[in-house]
């Protein structure tokens, strides 16, 4: 399981630099909701490039 994620890391890494092309935009959000019910935490992550953009939230 380390090794999947160092390899997954150690590809956006390279991939953010630009050497195999245009570089990629990472992005982190982060926000806090409060209602009546709690506080809720949020987070998405996503990669941008050019017109196309992917995120997940977590």
């Amino acid at each position: 399981m380390k090794v999947l994620i160092f390899c997954g890391l150690s590809l956006i890494l390279l991939a953010a630099c630009g050497v195999e092309g245009a570089p990629v935009r990472p992005s982190l959000d982060a926000g806090v909701s409060v209602t009546r019910g709690g506080i809720y935490p949020s987070a998405s992550v996503g990669l941008n490039k050019g017109p196309v953009s992917l995120r997940v939230g977590l």
